[in-house]
């Protein structure tokens, strides 16, 4: 059983705060196994926490936070920027083109870019997995349905900090039941729902500060493209 982080940001996101190598050192030191960042509409940090990822005992899963028209797609196991904008099922075949799994995150949460709100059931359900537990939750409604409607149409589950500083990396896990320490390993097992999923919510005060902290950095970066 392997212990996976799946939804974690970066510097790199607008509303990150810390570089890859703070969210590896953490991962580690919570006793991970694997870590996948995933930026918002970027990969290049993704990729280089992927290649650094040995370096701390663990399995590095590239991927990255598709921001469709619809909403978040969360991409793994893909080297290539999937742009942002596109229709859902556009987004899903560009994962899906690169050998990736497409797993959509806080899908019951329309305030944070949830997609279920805008497309059928049966469009979500063409997702490889739902994410049902995301630890950034305020009464635990939107996971809990996301629960439901996983279970109801058989797919595999998964969970996720949505960690946007690296001290909440590890707040949310996927476990894995797979021996194969590698990123196809992971994924393949993911795909065939060998999962389970392990969290804890995000503390209120951090997740005030998370959102907070991203407004600013948003703010500075949009003032920056201006000048």
């Amino acid at each position: 059983m392997l212990s996976v982080e799946l939804h974690a940001h970066s510097s790199l996101s607008y509303d990150g705060r810390d570089p890859v190598d703070l969210l590896l050192a953490q991962a580690r030191a919570v006793g991970l196994d694997a870590l996948a960042v995933t930026d918002h509409d970027e990969i290049d940090a993704s990729l280089e926490a992927a290649a650094k990822a040995e370096e701390y005992g663990l399995v590095g899963i590239p991927g990255m936070e598709v921001t469709s028209e619809v909403g978040h797609i969360l991409a793994f196991g893909i080297d290539e920027l999937v742009p942002a904008g596109l229709s859902y099922d556009e987004t899903l075949d560009r994962i899906h083109e690169q050998g990736g799994l497409a797993v959509v995150p806080h899908p019951f949460q329309s305030s944070r870019h949830g997609v279920a709100a805008h497309i059928s059931r049966d469009q979500l359900a063409r997702a490889d997995a739902i994410e049902v537990y995301n630890s950034r939750l305020f009464t635990g409604w939107a996971n809990r349905r996301a629960e439901r409607f996983a279970t109801a149409r058989e797919l595999p589950k998964t969970a996720g900090s949505d960690a946007h500083i690296g001290e909440m990396v590890g707040q949310a896990v996927t476990e894995v039941a797979t021996d194969d320490r590698s990123v196809e390993g992971i994924l393949e097992a993911i795909r065939e729902g060998k999962t389970s999923v392990v969290g804890n919510r995000t503390p209120w005060r951090i997740s005030f500060r998370q959102f907070g902290g991203g407004v600013k950095r948003r703010i500075k970066r949009t003032v920056s493209d201006l000048v």
